[in-house]
């Protein structure tokens, strides 16, 4: 019978290699850590986020480190450091995603912080800009901006989720550079 070995690189100094890496703050970047949340405060304004009780945030002048002590929850460690890593980039330079709207008739503008949406529906669909978010529209590509990378990304699904990009005919939203194969409709059978 053979004996299970553990790799080499088992261990505590290995746990996450994302999370061992330090997030660089930029110039106008501050972070304050305050009963088990952090806040981020930069030019595009102020994010806060819960940090789980078995990670360990030492913040310097320059950068900012994540410690998981306990290797039971390794797990977390490379998640606190990613969620503060976006954070980091939001305040500084934000976040974006772009939508494509095709198909005949369908016509997307901006009035303000509302997107006006005409989706072939029997009414148009208007969407309010939350806080922090704002829409731009060039040539049927709808572009999300924001700070906070889970706020952007979650109001292009539910855009997108109005009308997602039909295989047949390519019709509604889809990302920018998304690729959807296109399906050949039924065939016509010629009359005899």
């Amino acid at each position: 019978m053979q004996e299970a070995r553990l790799s080499p690189r088992c261990g505590k100094e290995d746990m996450s290699r994302i999370g061992k890496l330090l997030i660089k703050l930029p110039t106008g970047v501050t972070v304050k850590l305050a009963g088990g949340q952090a806040e981020v405060t930069g030019p595009k304004g102020t994010l806060k986020t819960k940090i789980h009780e078995k990670a360990e945030v030492k913040i310097d002048a320059e950068s900012i480190k994540v410690e998981v002590p306990d290797q039971n929850y390794g797990n977390i460690h490379g998640l606190v450091r990613s969620l503060l890593a976006n954070m980091v980039k939001g305040v500084t330079d934000g976040w974006t995603k772009t939508l494509e709207l095709n198909g005949t008739g369908y016509r997307a503008s901006t009035t303000g912080e509302e997107l006006a949406l005409a989706l072939g529906f029997s009414h148009p669909v208007n969407i309010k800009a939350p806080a922090g978010i704002s829409f731009e529209v060039k040539e049927n590509k709808i572009t999300i901006k924001g700070a906070d990378k889970a706020m952007v990304g979650e109001i292009a699904a539910k855009i997108r989720g109005l009308k997602p990009a039909d295989p047949y005919k390519l019709k509604g939203f889809k990302y920018e550079g998304e690729i959807i194969i296109k399906k050949v409709g039924k065939a016509v059978k010629a009359a005899a």
